[in-house]
């Protein structure tokens, strides 16, 4: 039997796969980076009850008017996702749940064009960007109605 002969590599080819290896490690240091910060957020708000008054400072419009932001209740809501209790999350702020799901998803994306040695680029356009502040905007009146009572946090 004859044994067959693989094709030689190109001179070289070694360090082109060596610097390719490279340039995926490099372009995962930013995501990486953003992960741990995240991470590193949650962790604390997880650890640090949200939930317990003089904690975290009270949102300074409640304070004056009484009216709930669209960011109330978002660390309450980002405690109870950390703990794995979605549906407190949801009750806390539905917002803030969609924003933390929508930004894994987008963070995923992130890590899978790095990968594969493609920039990350968010081109929203106007439509998108009114419509997400036409949520923002529907969500907060709504929830300070007396008929948005069950969004309150």
């Amino acid at each position: 039997m004859k044994a067959e002969s693989q094709p030689l590599a190109p001179p070289g080819a070694d360090r082109a796969a060596g610097r390719a290896a490279g340039a995926v490690l490099r372009g995962l240091w930013v995501p990486a980076g953003v992960l741990a910060a995240v991470g590193a957020a949650f962790a604390y708000v997880a650890a640090v009850d949200p939930n317990e008054p003089g904690h975290y400072p009270v949102c300074p419009l409640f304070r004056v008017t009484g009216l709930y932001c669209p960011g109330c209740g978002g660390l309450r809501s980002a405690h109870a996702f950390a703990h794995g209790d979605l549906a407190t999350a949801l009750t806390d702020n539905a917002l803030a749940v969609a924003g933390f799901l929508g930004l894994a998803v987008l963070w995923t994306v992130w890590v899978v064009r790095a990968v594969r040695g493609r920039p990350m680029r968010i081109a929203l356009g106007t439509v998108q960007l009114w419509s997400m502040g036409t949520l923002t905007l529907v969500f907060t009146v709504v929830r300070n109605l007396p008929f948005g009572g069950w969004l309150h946090p």
